[in-house]
């Protein structure tokens, strides 16, 4: 999702801006994208499985909207999971990012996420994937969400949670700070990378019901440590040097620990991912008839 900004080039997403989040510019992050995707979403696919996103109850054609689904790193890799005859509507305002989402049997739609052209209950599954920490007001998106949601129908937002993004061996403390600047740095922007321990209550705040928290694993005893680069590695700072947040002494040491890391063959990674999933109300209350 992503909000206009006047006199832009191109529209930004509240604290996401793919040009400036990693070094290397949009080419760079495009291929980020792709890798994030390649680690989890085989763990995120079978909980998206078991919360009902190929469920084809209550509609003969169902319909999947990915909102914020930027270059479709997901979205490509989502379709083939999906049962025939469902419709897969891959949503974001930046034109240009979704443009790369294009593909067979996927609708991409640009648009804000606070205000889709969309009907009433038209939709039967909405999945929100490291959206929410970039904007500045999830409870309008989540209003919007259960607006476009048929009764009955599901919601499943993935994020992260700073204080508990997973686990390193061998750790280093001295990197505290590095990432304390970063997650200061989104939050200036509009952003919330804490926001995954407040799903749960931000869905049931929205009005959705029967809300569940799936918590998801990815190791590099799964995928090899320089998979983790881009996520992990210093070119995710350099950015942040640009824009005078951190400073190169802080990127030097970032980028030593890293490479100490890919380099120990004993070192491990864990990264944690959250996914909240809950169903929209089986009918609307008086105050939201129309």
């Amino acid at each position: 999702m992503s909000v206009s900004v006047p006199g832009t080039v191109r529209p930004l997403g509240g604290s996401y801006d793919p040009a400036r989040t990693t070094g290397g510019g949009l080419s760079a992050e495009l291929a980020r994208l792709e890798s994030q995707a390649e680690l989890s979403f085989a763990e995120e696919l079978r909980i998206l499985r078991e919360l009902g996103i190929c469920s084809t109850a209550g509609s003969p054609r169902p319909t999947v909207l990915e909102v914020g689904a930027g270059s479709g790193a997901v979205t490509r890799r989502l379709r083939p999971a999906l049962p025939a005859g469902t419709t897969l509507v891959a949503a974001d305002i930046d034109a240009e990012l979704l443009a790369h989402a294009a593909g067979p049997g996927v609708t991409l739609l640009v648009t804000d996420a606070g205000a889709m052209p969309l009907e009433d209950g038209s939709v039967d599954f909405v999945l929100l994937r490291y959206v929410l920490q970039h904007v500045p007001d999830p409870a309008a998106v989540l209003a919007e969400v259960r607006r476009v949601l048929r009764p009955g129908g599901r919601i499943a937002c993935t994020e992260v949670d700073s204080s508990c993004w997973g686990a390193a061996d061998p750790a280093y403390p001295e990197l505290g700070g590095v990432h304390a600047k970063m997650a200061a740095a989104q939050r200036a922007a509009g952003g919330d990378r804490t926001i995954g321990r407040r799903l749960p209550r931000l869905l049931r705040a929205a009005g959705f019901e029967d809300v569940v928290l799936r918590p998801f694993a990815t190791t590099n005893d799964d995928h090899p440590t320089d998979a983790f680069a881009p996520q992990l590695g210093p070119q995710r700072l350099e950015p942040l040097v640009a824009q005078g947040v951190l400073s190169l002494a802080e990127l030097a040491l970032a980028s030593d620990r890293w490479n100490r890391f890919r380099a120990d063959p004993d070192a491990w990674v864990m990264l944690l991912g959250l996914t909240v999933a809950a169903t929209a109300p089986a009918c609307r209350g008086p105050q939201e008839n129309p």
